[in-house]
């Protein structure tokens, strides 16, 4: 179907039209009836857990595997745009792109209040504070590691190659064509990515919500102003703003330059902690925690046990974060795709998999061990501090280090930078999955969705607060769970034949 296009919008209407009318529908009823959608939003979020956690835990073990499989295998040669074609950024730009696209705000806002949380509840009981601080990095490195990437790049990797390789759309329908055909020009095939686009947006305004909710404890803290809900919703308003700037900039010039910008912050932020705090304790727990990961990694990946009352802590944790991580795949997924040209397929699997997942388990050991380290060793109860209010975790521990203000400061901008990339790129992203596959699509489309990212997390706020933000993620990451295997079946089917393996 051709698409509808004017000076402002280049639109595939099966796909535009519904994604637009459902969330602004969402957004209308969740903030006219508050009360009624954040019980509706527990409701839904209990039953989806309690009914379909098995195979999320099953799904999340198959993408990590399934992406290892295609680095070490013949298919890993194979380059994406053809075997002559050379990347469009540098390695360091691309790097920078995808993890500052792929962990955003989340990183930031869980750095010290995931540790902390664990440590307060933690999944066993009768421990010492050492062994509740163990298991806490463990936990977070779990949580943070190679299966966050493993559904990242295995998206990431469909959609280059079917994009660049055979020249198809940038739409999740068209990896789809090998396995179910011309069923992906029909309803089916619409429905397909008209989920994408649900999932990229809820998923979006998850993190943008989370990074309003530690945006505002941060001004609040250098300002003396009140964290309120206003101040969430002028912050969402604020920085949406700038990101819509930054996306009609395009992205060899605002978001290149934004992403490096984040990696800058965060490891200026990084290193000031590993040398104010106890460098040799956090060094050492780094070392301990990747060995208990490591360790017990098949037996934590398929944990479901049912701790406390209905198997409370995976509902809160683990299934939280991997239903959040799905629905933002077809976001991080197109971003990489879009970024990853020139690249090969085990180019793209390793350093996918490995260097944003070491680098998330360094930060997180560090931010996170400087915290433990306050809590176990001077007294400071700085896991209730958590507790009353996580978006506080990060200040707080940076209250007892030097130079508060200045480092304070800091990671309001670096909050700041992963709100506007993350809201940046989600736009781009969404802009090519509504026009068709279009890789460049026209600026007021682009406003269009930057304001619905926006609308979704300030509507989420209002009607229930981060419980609401998390129960969105799961109403989309369920569904796209399934298309995500039937991608990686298409995906290998098409592999197998190849031109790159087959004229060597």
């Amino acid at each position: 179907m051709r698409n509808y296009t004017t000076k402002y919008f280049d639109i595939s209407k099966p796909v535009f039209i519904p994604s637009a009318l459902i969330t602004l529908l969402f957004v209308s009823i969740t903030i006219l009836f508050d009360e009624q959608a954040e019980k509706g939003f527990s409701v839904f979020r209990g039953y989806m857990s309690e009914q379909f956690g098995w195979f999320i835990t099953l799904a999340i073990n198959y993408f990590l595997f399934f992406v290892i499989y295609l680095a070490f295998s013949k298919y890993g040669s194979i380059r994406i745009g053809g075997k002559d074609v050379r990347p469009d950024f540098s390695k360091f730009s691309w790097i920078a792109m995808l993890f500052s696209a792929g962990m955003g705000i989340g990183l930031v806002y869980f750095s010290v209040a995931e540790p902390m949380l664990h440590f307060s509840n933690p999944i066993e009981e009768g421990l010492s504070g050492v062994e509740k601080s163990k298991l806490a990095m463990k936990h977070t490195f779990f949580h943070y590691g190679f299966h966050v990437w493993g559904i990242y790049t295995l998206l990431g990797i469909a959609l280059a190659y079917f994009t660049f390789n055979k020249k198809a759309p940038l739409s999740i329908k068209s990896t789809l064509k090998p396995l179910f055909g011309k069923y992906m020009n029909s309803f089916a095939g619409y429905a397909i990515d008209v989920i994408a686009v649900l999932a990229t947006l809820f998923g979006l305004a998850t993190t943008l919500g989370f990074g309003a909710v530690q945006f505002s404890s941060g001004i609040s803290e250098l300002s003396g102003l009140s964290s309120t809900i206003n101040l969430q919703i002028l912050s969402i308003s604020g920085i949406t703003l700038i990101a819509t700037l930054s996306v009609l900039s395009g992205l060899n010039k605002g978001l290149k330059y934004l992403s490096n910008l984040n990696i800058i912050l965060a490891l200026l932020l990084f290193f000031f902690v590993l040398a104010a705090g106890s460098s040799v304790f956090l060094l050492d727990g780094l070392v301990e925690s990747l060995g208990l990961y490591i360790t017990d990694f098949f037996e934590i990946s398929t944990y479901r046990n049912q701790y406390g009352e209905e198997g409370a802590w995976f509902k809160s944790w683990s299934m939280f974060y991997w239903v959040w991580w799905i629905s933002w795949s077809p976001f991080v997924g197109t971003f990489i795709a879009r970024i990853s040209k020139g690249r090969t397929l085990r180019d793209i699997a390793l350093y996918g998999l490995v260097v944003p997942s070491l680098f998330s388990m360094l930060w997180m050991s560090v931010l996170g061990g400087a915290a433990l380290d306050l809590q176990v060793n001077t007294g400071l109860d700085l896991a209730q501090i958590v507790s009353d209010d996580s978006s506080l975790g990060l200040f707080k521990m940076l209250e007892q280090l030097p130079y508060y203000k200045i480092t304070a400061t800091l990671s309001v901008f670096l909050v700041a930078t992963f709100f506007i990339t993350s809201s940046d790129s989600g736009s781009l992203v969404v802009d090519f999955m509504t026009s068709g596959g279009k890789l460049d699509a026209p600026k007021g489309q682009k406003v269009f969705w930057a304001c619905m990212e926006g609308g979704i997390a300030i509507a989420l706020l209002i009607g229930g607060g981060l419980s609401a933000l998390q129960s969105a993620s799961i109403s989309t990451g369920f569904p796209f769970a399934v298309i995500l295997f039937f991608v990686s079946l298409s995906l290998l089917k098409s592999l197998k034949k190849d031109d790159q393996l087959t004229h060597k």
